[in-house]
């Protein structure tokens, strides 16, 4: 059954509904006559104020430093074009295709929540470029996460404005061939449009989307695969009993126990053939799972409510108030300083690399031999073969530089503008960063999967549960047992892409929480 278009400016918009969108050309978009009527009815009082002969920030003055500066209205188009010009200055590698399409998405859905003041012709705009899959080119680096994401949003404008360049067709060309191929007039912009457009935490709230709904992935697919270690090493269930978890108040520690109940549910020959040996505890990479696994989840709800509220607010400056048939008011403010976000996502970072951390650990187990029984370095003939020594050295790179990578970004500031903008939130770097640790993390859960398979492959015919079977079978799939040492590059690459698609909460065949 076809989804409903997602309503622009009237639903409430979800980081895993933003990111679903994304990952779509052409994503199912819907705006609501009543939704348009709003957007005109704000942007009738900017033009109102564009006329005044009172300055007013934004609409009729310069910006920044230069904000006392009134400019006469006959060249107020042109310093919105100048504006977006000298801001799009940003720096580094292109942004991925999703994420442009998600700031289209988010640029499009808070401006018609109102209260920017932009035309209908700009927020159409926009929409063509979704419809029509024309993704300007942003590069990655450039905003300090205050006054909005300015140099990375001003890219987009130009996109809209038909200059700069685009990607088009699955080719880069300069802006105005792609809209005048793709038959879209360039955009524009008339008064306070031009700050509009690069004000905002949209790059911020975007990134943190895609993070939120990657670490998920991560932290669900990490479950499955200690579970798997956890076999492999013939380890006892006895840390995870519900018991443990209801008598200390971090629900989150208990949901990731259940997952581990449910996991183990049904027939396992390997716990069953270890039932009564006079082990009593496993080391913390296993026994602390769920305190570990469970923190990081904590984090993440906390850090997705500070995202998708950004997603639902208006973050440019100024604002644009009505209140009742007269009042009519624009205010300057700060809803474009990132705070908020840099702080969570510095977090989101420290959540991920702890999941790579206790995976590490729990490698370290499962290819030493005095921890886990099996061969050294889960491989047959080991001394001719070095089985998983070399992928448990990538997993530890791996975890030390996300160690480098968790120093907050949100500590550092340094004053722009002619010190006008004296406090920023570095939120662009925590965003890039977390998705970096995320990226990182998933790796270390491929190596991680790989040689508890290894482990699993080595206890036949003893046979893990149900749950932990079918994943198995499926990694098998992708990447066959390691008989005798052979690159496993490919390997990792490929089982890091199964999990990074969520296939192993699939293959589980269980509702992970």
């Amino acid at each position: 059954m076809k989804a409903s278009p997602f309503k622009l400016g009237t639903e409430n918009l979800t980081a895993a509904t933003l990111v679903a969108l994304a990952r779509q050309k052409n994503p199912p978009l819907h705006v609501q006559p009543e939704a348009w009527q709003r957007l005109e009815d704000f942007r009738k009082v900017v033009e109102g104020f564009a006329k005044a002969d009172q300055k007013t920030y934004g609409i009729n003055t310069g910006f920044g430093f230069l904000s006392d500066v009134k400019i006469p209205p006959d060249k107020l188009a042109q310093l919105q074009v100048n504006l977006i010009r000298s801001h799009a200055c940003a720096v580094g590698n292109h942004f991925k295709p999703e994420v442009v399409r998600g700031l289209l998405i988010l640029r499009a859905h808070t401006f018609l929540i109102g209260h920017s003041g932009v035309s209908r012709e700009l927020v159409a705009t926009v929409l063509a470029f979704l419809e029509y899959d024309i993704l300007p080119v942003i590069p990655e680096k450039g905003s300090v996460g205050a006054s909005g994401d300015l140099a990375p949003l001003a890219h987009l404008a130009m996109g809209l404005m038909g200059e700069g360049e685009v990607y088009f067709k699955d080719r880069l060309m300069p802006a105005s061939k792609a809209l005048e191929e793709a038959g879209v007039k360039p955009f524009k912009p008339g008064a306070k449009e031009g700050l509009s457009c690069i004000n905002g935490t949209h790059l911020m709230a975007t990134l943190g989307a895609f993070a939120c709904v990657d670490a998920l992935t991560l932290f669900q697919s990490a479950d499955i695969i200690a579970a798997m270690s956890l076999d492999a090493i013939r380890g006892t269930l006895r840390a995870f009993d519900a018991r443990i978890h209801q008598v200390r108040k971090q629900s989150s520690q208990g949901l990731v126990a259940e997952n581990f109940r449910q996991l183990f549910a049904g027939h396992d020959a390997i716990r069953e053939s270890h039932a009564t040996c006079e082990k009593v505890q496993d080391p913390y990479s296993f026994r602390c799972i769920p305190q570990v696994h469970g923190a990081a989840r904590g984090a993440l709800e906390h850090i997705r409510e500070v995202i998708e509220g950004d997603l639902n607010s208006v973050t440019d400056n100024p604002l644009i108030f009505i209140e009742g048939d007269a009042g009519r008011d624009v205010i300057s403010g700060g809803n474009f300083h990132g705070e908020p976000l840099a702080m969570a996502l510095d977090y989101l970072a420290i959540a991920a690399a702890e999941i790579a951390n206790i995976s590490e650990r729990r490698i370290e187990k499962l290819t030493n031999p005095t921890q886990s029984g099996l061969p050294p370095f889960v491989t047959a003939d080991s001394g001719l073969n070095s089985g998983f020594m070399i992928p448990h050295v990538v997993a530890a790179a791996l975890v030390s530089e996300n160690k480098i990578l968790c120093h907050p970004a949100s500590v550092d500031s340094i004053p722009t503008s002619a010190d006008k903008e004296d406090h920023v939130s570095m939120g662009p770097i925590s965003a890039r960063k977390a998705r970096e640790v995320i990226d990182n993390a998933m790796h270390v859960i491929a190596i991680e999967a790989l040689t508890a398979t290894q482990g699993i492959d080595l206890l036949a015919p003893l046979q893990p549960s149900p749950a932990l079977q079918r994943v198995r079978v499926e990694i098998r799939k992708i990447s066959p047992t390691v008989d005798s040492d052979r690159s496993m590059h490919h390997d990792i690459t490929r089982v890091k892409a199964w999990l990074s698609d969520g296939k192993a909460v699939t293959a589980s065949g269980i509702t992970l929480r």
